[in-house]
């Protein structure tokens, strides 16, 4: 049984008495209220807003700007992700964000606050109701001299719930209908995307592809990236934690990733930090090549020795033709610096159309391998 599992000596009763209630404010109320009548159109899409407006700012807000400072943001752009960020009831932008640092520092091991290690239940919500410890102000030393963030840090909880009762009571006026305002506009918006949020600590670390390193248990997972606004892809956030991006991929679900763009053109953020496509594609390479290696090794294929040397010869030769890419790139950027002729960029701009050409042919040509080494040996699923 779970709660045999329970340190009841170790419980913060007070976070662990607020979550058990919005959840049973959900659970009883909920039905009750949908047995008795229909929300109204305006009301399920003004909370459906607010589910966005509030979700997304945590993701913008508090995970990419505050905890990772992957870029930067002007007053107005942060009031907006402040406001909405606190009427989430996940905690102050400096707690938040010093418990995420904890859990990058120390990820799998002891000292990670929600260790997926530890059990599902413990990184998905468990954690949260066990006595924290106290701040580190060395952890987050720009939180603290930041005046927004230290002001939100400490009228955290009167923030919170003024904001909350305001829009509350301002969508029952409305509509005309407050218990649907209390029990939809309020509890069930933060239900469902604190429980959202809350999948990326377990179900992220859980269920997923490894695509960028197996050596943590962050995964990529598509599905939770739809439920939290693009934060599913969290194998490669966890080797590229300073990017702006979780979806690298112009096909990836990651709507956090276009606000900050967006408002970058609009002059309202800077700076952001994006990993070199190059450097991707080689920690994918090193990934590969480890999966594959140890695939054959545990394989009885007679002819095994033959593509263990293939692996070798052809992650060489890519990584080779990539780092060849990057240095060309370097070379030519700064010829552009330096105002160079365009006679003079034109051999160097050929000569990385014919290495990008290579290097997508020989690309294929390690898919191609994969596939034949997936015929002899058990390749565990990655991609």
């Amino acid at each position: 049984m779970i709660f045999k599992k329970i340190n009841w000596g170790n419980l913060d009763y007070r976070t662990s008495t607020f979550i058990i209630l919005y959840h049973l404010i959900v659970f009883i109320g909920l039905p009750i209220y949908l047995y008795y009548r229909i929300p109204s159109l305006g009301l399920v899409i003004t909370t459906i807003v607010l589910f966005f407006a509030t979700g997304i700012s945590i993701t913008a807000g508090y995970h990419r700007l505050y905890a990772h400072r992957a870029y930067k943001a002007n007053k107005l752009f942060q009031i907006f992700l402040l406001i909405f960020g606190t009427m989430t009831m996940q905690s102050s932008v400096v707690y938040w964000s010093h418990k995420h640092r904890l859990h990058h520092r120390f990820v799998d091991q002891e000292g990670d606050p929600h260790n997926i290690n530890e059990g599902f239940w413990h990184a998905h919500v468990g954690w949260l109701l066990k006595k924290q410890i106290p701040i580190d102000k060395k952890i987050i030393p720009d939180l603290i001299e930041n005046k927004l963030t230290s002001f939100q840090h400490k009228y955290y909880h009167l923030l919170t719930f003024s904001l909350n009762i305001t829009v509350f009571l301002f969508l029952g006026f409305i509509f005309k209908d407050y218990w649907g305002a209390f029990v939809i506009g309020w509890w069930t918006r933060v239900f469902f995307l604190n429980n959202a949020t809350w999948f990326i600590n377990s179900l992220a670390h859980t269920w997923g592809a490894k695509t960028y390193s197996r050596e943590q248990t962050a995964v990529n997972n598509a599905i939770v990236a739809l439920l939290t606004f693009g934060e599913g892809y969290h194998n490669y956030h966890h080797v590229f934690a300073s990017d702006y991006r979780n979806g690298i991929r112009w096909y990836q679900f990651d709507p956090t990733k276009w606000l900050i763009w967006f408002s970058n053109k609009l002059g309202m953020t800077k700076g952001l930090k994006k990993v070199d496509k190059y450097v991707s594609k080689n920690k994918i390479i090193m990934e590969d090549k480890y999966i594959f290696l140890k695939a054959l090794k545990e394989s009885t294929y007679e002819k095994k020795h033959a593509l263990e040397k293939k692996v070798v010869d052809m992650s060489e030769q890519l990584s080779a033709k990539i780092n060849g890419i990057k240095k060309t790139l370097q070379e030519s950027q700064e010829l552009r610096k330096n105002k160079a002729k365009k006679s003079t960029l034109k051999p160097l701009n050929t000569k990385i159309r014919n290495l990008q050409s290579k290097l997508k042919t020989d690309w294929k040509a390690w898919r191609r391998l994969e596939k034949e080494i997936s015929r002899h040996a058990v390749l565990q699923h990655h991609h």
